[in-house]
């Protein structure tokens, strides 16, 4: 059974990607490198989610880890 993500920020995180480049999300909230991963989440049943960049442009990661359209923010932080 897997733990509920912790709330990292009841905000997005504004990144620039690069274009051909993988990220991996935080899904957990405890990583000590938000947004993205660092291995906290072993143990949690949470595992990461991949991002891969199409473009090099700036995209708002979801802070508060509960985005329907995660790994992107959609908003809902504001209904926590």
């Amino acid at each position: 059974m897997s733990e509920s993500p912790t709330i990292a920020q009841k905000a997005p995180y504004p990144i620039e990607v690069t274009e051909g480049k993988t990220y991996f999300w935080c899904a957990c909230g405890k990583s000590k490198r938000q947004p993205f991963c660092d291995g906290s989440h072993k143990g949690s049943g949470i595992e990461p989610v991949k991002f891969s960049a199409e473009a090099t442009k700036k995209v708002f990661f979801c802070g508060c880890k509960h985005s329907a359209n995660a790994p992107l923010c959609d908003g809902g932080h504001s209904k926590l």
